[in-house]
């Protein structure tokens, strides 16, 4: 049983005193779990940080073996970030939320791809924005997706500013004008493939969006509570909100 493939890294733990578990995601082979022997040590340590781009080989007897891993660097992501906190907790967020939503050794080329142009675009302003649609776009990906075409009420296309949080379909400023206590709020930057969020209150409010069904879909339905690290990425920008007015 063998493969060769491009994969970020998304979670490390140790495993004895020189070797680690990593986990990897893979545009065709999906996340995998794989033994790094000497992972470590502080030369491949640098190498297996979540975020990072690998060649990898993956390595077993039989298919349901853990397996190994042998990895070389094709890009240090995460490198680029070291010196940005906040972008550097949205890497750390969105590498975690693989490691805990995607079902393992299953194929999702289209998560693959939308968090490795994240990534890639974490030093450019536009990172914020790229990183709630990514979320979005995973939640579309697991079956979960959200209905933004249309009033769930009316079918009107225009003025659409709720979710409603039981169908996840969008609903217009009229139609839950009485029951707003109880919808969502919907960014509107999240509307058009072309729109950018200006305001990091938009983004958080993106955030707590796609964070209320994760954690119904994902998380909560199976007993366990979103990464610690999407929340202090969530309440980071949170307090930057407030900061900035």
């Amino acid at each position: 049983m063998e493969w060769n493939d491009e994969a970020l890294v998304v979670s490390v733990r140790r495993h004895g005193e020189t070797s680690v578990i990593a986990s990897l995601l893979s545009r065709e082979q999906g996340r995998y779990a794989g033994l790094v022997r000497g992972g470590a040590s502080k030369s491949k340590r640098g190498i297996l940080q979540p975020g990072n781009l690998l060649h990898a080989r993956w390595r077993a007897r039989l298919p349901e073996h853990l397996g190994t891993f042998t990895c070389e660097m094709v890009r240090a992501l995460a490198a680029e970030v070291l010196d940005e906190p906040l972008r550097l907790m949205a890497l750390s967020s969105a590498c975690a939320v693989c490691a805990t939503v995607l079902p393992e050794r299953e194929p999702h080329p289209g998560v693959y791809d939308g968090l490795l142009v994240l990534l890639e675009n974490l030093p450019h302003e536009e990172w914020p924005t790229l990183y709630v649609k990514w979320e979005v776009g995973l939640l579309g990906d697991l079956g979960f997706g959200l209905d933004l075409s249309e009033c769930a009420a009316t079918g009107a296309t225009d003025d659409l500013i709720y979710i409603s949080p039981k169908s996840g379909r969008a609903v217009s400023s009229q139609a839950g004008m009485a029951y707003k206590d109880r919808l969502l709020p919907l960014p509107g930057f999240l509307l058009e493939p072309s729109l950018r969020a200006t305001e990091i209150s938009d983004i958080v409010a993106g955030l707590r969006l796609t964070g209320f069904f994760l954690n119904r879909h994902a998380y909560h339905e199976n007993g366990r509570n979103q990464p610690d690290s999407r929340s202090r990425f969530v309440q980071a920008l949170n307090n930057q909100t407030s900061m900035t007015g």
